[in-house]
């Protein structure tokens, strides 16, 4: 799992990217989700994990879609900001 402090570091890196991002571009983000076999997936995944018999390939496979799905929700979170932005101004 990504710490506090990891997460932190992720987020200013990411201020790069989404500074370029128009607003058609941030709605667009806003709007991605899984698929329904990733989704499936990572729902098999969690139940094994929480049941804790996930072999070491399977914990991996869950780490990386988790860690995935934390810069996915950190760009959507940013790219929610700047639509604020856009709206208020």
């Amino acid at each position: 799992m990504a710490t506090e402090a990891s997460i932190q570091i992720l987020e200013r890196l990411l201020d790069t990217v989404t500074r370029a991002f128009s607003p058609e571009v941030a709605r667009r983000l806003v709007e991605v989700r899984a698929d329904a076999e990733v989704q499936r997936r990572m729902d098999e995944l969690a139940d094994k994990c929480g049941e804790e018999t996930l072999t070491d390939e399977e914990r991996s496979e869950y780490d990386t879609l988790i860690h995935f799905g934390t810069v996915i929700g950190l760009l959507q979170m940013k790219a929610r900001e700047l639509l604020a932005k856009n709206t208020a101004a």
